[in-house]
């Protein structure tokens, strides 16, 4: 077998590339960090003493009575059967009727209460056609004489088997959900 030059040479390059590239691979050191601020963070302590602040220390406590920024507000009615009888005389929705988007509070509707208070709000929602979920009333039971009020306070804590959406729907959805369980409750009394 004959093997010429140039061949040869193409070996013997290959052969120095694949040894340098082994030879540099070292687990015992890392590879180089471009930027390294990002691998090795500077920690700040934020409660060190410092002349910036009043009573020295940087964390500071918010001023009582403020309120986070965006959209929330807090809801001062608790959670007990007496908030939920005040909370069905007394709330009334902060929303004027040109507020309320039908579509997108169908849209949270079907994500959060149809899957057991049903599409229609009959109480006939997929988990309890299942029999998952039993005892999920229509929104137009005699006995269930439910307000603009006790709906958000139910959509807000939760009742019986049901749990609270407080953190899955801002306070505006809560709101438009209300309005749609309202009309669904109308459209089942006619």
């Amino acid at each position: 077998m004959h093997i010429n030059m140039k061949t040869s040479l193409k070996y013997i390059v290959v052969l120095v590339i694949l040894v340098g590239l082994v030879s540099c691979k070292k687990d015992s050191r890392p590879n180089y960090q471009y930027m390294p601020n990002m691998y090795e963070p500077i920690g700040y302590e934020a409660y060190q003493e410092s002349d910036a602040f009043a009573n020295g220390i940087e964390a500071q406590l918010p001023a009582e009575g403020t309120i986070p920024r965006g959209d929330f507000m807090p809801y001062d009615i608790p959670d007990t059967n007496d908030g939920y009888e005040e909370a069905k005389v007394n709330l009334k929705s902060p929303l004027e009727s040109t507020e309320i988007d039908y579509a997108e509070a169908k849209v949270l509707y079907e994500v959060y209460c149809g899957i057991c208070h049903g599409n229609k709000g009959n109480g006939k929602g997929y988990l309890v056609e299942r029999e998952k979920i039993l005892g999920v009333p229509s929104y137009d039971d005699v006995g269930r004489a439910i307000t603009t009020g006790s709906i958000y306070h139910v959509i807000y804590y939760g009742k019986n088997t049901m749990g609270s959406y407080a953190n899955q729907l801002n306070e505006n959805e809560r709101w438009q959900v209300v309005a749609y369980v309202e009309k669904l409750k109308a459209d089942l009394e006619k």
